[in-house]
Formats: C-alpha cells, sequence, structure tokens
C-alpha cells in the first residue's frame, strides 16, 4: 500500500469519527476521493502475486548460479516479504468471511 494510499484512508477515517463524534469535519480538512473496496482488494492481491513471483525468479537465478546477481540474503529476505504477505492477506480474508458469516447470522 502506498503513502498516498495510506494518507488517503486517514483522511477518511478522520472524517468518519468527527461525524460519529457529532461534529461537523472541518471545512479547512481536505476530503478525500471514494476508495472502491473492490479496486483496494484487486491492488492488494496483485501485490502479494508480485512479491510471490519476484521470489520465486530470485530462487531461480539463484539456483541456476547467478550470483552476480542475486546473493542468498536477498532470496532469503524476498522468501520471507512474499511469506509474509501471504499470510497477511489470508488473514485480512478470515476476518472478511468471519464479519460476513456475522452479518448473515443476524436476525433481522
Amino acid at each position: 500500500m502506498s503513502v498516498n494510499n495510506i494518507d488517503q484512508l486517514l483522511g477518511e477515517l478522520r472524517s468518519a469519527a468527527a461525524l460519529a463524534g457529532g461534529k461537523q469535519s472541518s471545512p479547512t480538512a481536505q476530503q478525500a476521493p471514494q476508495v472502491d473496496f473492490s479496486d483496494v482488494l484487486k491492488s492488494t492481491i496483485e501485490q502479494v502475486n508480485s512479491a510471490q513471483q519476484t521470489s520465486e525468479e530470485m530462487q531461480k537465478q539463484f539456483q541456476l548460479g547467478d550470483n552476480k546477481e542475486v546473493n542468498l540474503q536477498d532470496v532469503m529476505m524476498s522468501l520471507q516479504k512474499a511469506s509474509l504477505s501471504f499470510q497477511t492477506m489470508v488473514q485480512a480474508r478470515n476476518k472478511l468471511v468471519s464479519a460476513y458469516q456475522e452479518i448473515m447470522n443476524t436476525q433481522v
């Protein structure tokens, strides 16, 4: 997630918190444009996929003996980054599924 996206999400959270507290958001505060959930989800999945593909490519280069371009430390770091990003995505998916199930079980 880029710094710009984080700033945008923080702006939205601040304005939502101000509305929830009964305050009007200040007119001087920048209003962040609407963020489409599907776009955020898609870009996140693409970032995880990219990290995994980069890691796999580095592994192949190292296995083929291209030690001038790739060393073992870089390969291990890319493996850990890909693993962490995938685990984070799985945990977010689990939370979404849990929230969906809770909503579906709510009686109206």
